[in-house]
């Protein structure tokens, strides 16, 4: 029976080229349970479940050192100096820039930086609290404090002398620099301080007790106007250019957690509708991005220019006394290509400030279980697949002599250190033109 279901003319009238070197998983599942499976054979009854699942943990396995890895990803990298890692990556081979004769140039992890994502808000004593001066009024809800917080968003917790326990900020308001709150309970009452003090220090807290994480950006902007029957914050004011997709809308008119989904002109979209009574005009918002703002860490690191990246010839009169020796020098930077770290927390690559603007290729590796499509094995490989599915399941099994399982354990390994071989690729005219310039000598 032919293996082949298409004639010539077929294949080189479609697309899918070289894909006769390639077995699908479905098909090694089939295979292995026509062939391994039943009767007099050497795994008498196993479920087609428990194969399929030992099949997709070899896929895996084999995929992080033994399959050739073919994924590879190509940005421009933007002015953030940030690449999202691709949706299937479990690890990079190399990531390296193109040159404009589309020559690779390999850059290099810097390993003593990272992007902490823990930096809280600290008072002058390294506290980690949010506290103000407010002026508080026995009969007004209103407390005025003594500067601008933009980061005193509705619906936190307001602790304090002469506070009654449960209050939260109803709304926020800002002008000439001075922030002012109203507060109420958590039912939307409006509540008063229990007795009027002038100068009262105020603690604020989030509802589920974490810390404050300060946010990448935060803008307040006044003279604004919406209603309850669309979803549109419209207004003149100037600082409408800095609010973004993505950014939260702080304000008692709307729904904690209301997002901004598009910005044109004048006019804001979010996702929510506003809450009763709604503002005619001359509203106020507090919008809030959604992304922390950058570590000092990561901001220092992006906005230095690499070390590496210094071109003096070292010939000049503060190098010519060692005699052009570089004393001290740390091999891993003495290259002028660039360097990157890779922040496993947000899924981001962070890449230093002279790769802006170039071109970025991750090459990396997958378990090659992201989609149906891929769920291949390379045909050097089958062979390992089979004998790896035997081993797991033999391995699992009860009342299994042990002998049988050491058999196809060595069998399993001698099946992938021969697929590790062939997959090599090693061709005898391409190392030998290598050889030919062993003699060569090697300049110092």
């Amino acid at each position: 029976m032919a293996l082949l279901n298409s004639t010539p003319q077929e294949y080189y009238d479609g697309n899918d080229f070289g894909n006769y070197q390639f077995v699908s998983l479905k098909d090694i599942i089939n295979q292995f349970m026509v062939i391994y499976v039943g009767e007099d054979k050497i795994i008498p009854k196993a479920k087609r479940l428990d194969v399929a699942f030992h099949a997709q943990r070899a896929l895996a396995e084999l995929s992080f050192d033994t399959l050739k890895s073919v994924k590879a990803q190509e940005i421009t990298l933007p002015p953030s100096l940030q690449m999202i890692l691709p949706h299937d990556y479990v690890n990079y081979t190399k990531i390296s820039t193109v040159d404009s004769a589309g020559i690779k140039h390999l850059l290099y992890p810097a390993s003593k930086t990272s992007n902490p994502q823990s930096s809280p808000l600290q008072d002058a004593d390294g506290n980690f609290t949010l506290q103000a001066v407010g002026a508080l009024d026995a009969s007004n809800n209103i407390i005025v404090l003594d500067k601008e917080y933009k980061d005193i968003l509705v619906g936190m917790l307001v602790v304090g002398p002469y506070i009654p326990a449960g209050t939260i900020v109803s709304s926020t308001s800002n002008l000439a620099n001075i922030t002012t709150i109203t507060i109420e309970n958590s039912s939307g009452i409006a509540i008063f301080p229990l007795q009027s003090n002038a100068g009262t220090t105020l603690t604020f807290e989030k509802t589920d007790g974490s810390l404050f994480l300060p946010q990448k950006e935060s803008h307040i902007v006044e003279n604004l106007s919406w209603n309850l029957i669309d979803y549109k914050i419209t207004g003149t004011a100037s600082e409408l250019t800095n609010i973004k997709v993505g950014m939260i809308v702080s304000h008692d008119n709307f729904k904690p957690g209301t997002v901004v989904t598009n910005v044109f002109a004048t006019t804001i979209v979010v996702d929510k509708l506003p809450n009763p009574p709604a503002v005619p005009s001359g509203g106020e918002i507090t919008f809030v991005s959604s992304e922390l703002k950058d570590s000092t860490a990561w901001s220092n690191y992006k906005s230095q220019t690499p070390s590496e990246n210094n071109n003096d010839d070292y010939d000049d009169d503060n190098y010519w006394p060692i005699n052009g020796e570089r004393y001290g020098l740390d091999p891993q930077h003495a290259q002028i290509n660039g360097s990157f770290y890779i922040d496993e927390i947000l899924g981001k690559i962070h890449f230093s400030s002279n790769i802006a603007g170039k071109t970025v290729i991750l090459d990396y590796i997958s378990d090659s279980l992201g989609t149906d499509g891929e769920m291949q094995v390379h045909k050097f490989a089958e062979e390992a697949m089979y004998k790896w599915i035997s081993h797991a399941i033999l391995s699992g099994k009860a009342n299994i002599p042990e002998y049988q399982v050491l058999r196809f354990k060595k069998e399993r390994f001698a099946a992938i250190r021969t697929a590790k071989l062939r997959l090599s690729n090693l061709k005898l005219e391409e190392l030998t033109q290598i050889l030919r310039g062993k003699s060569k000598q090697i300049k110092h």
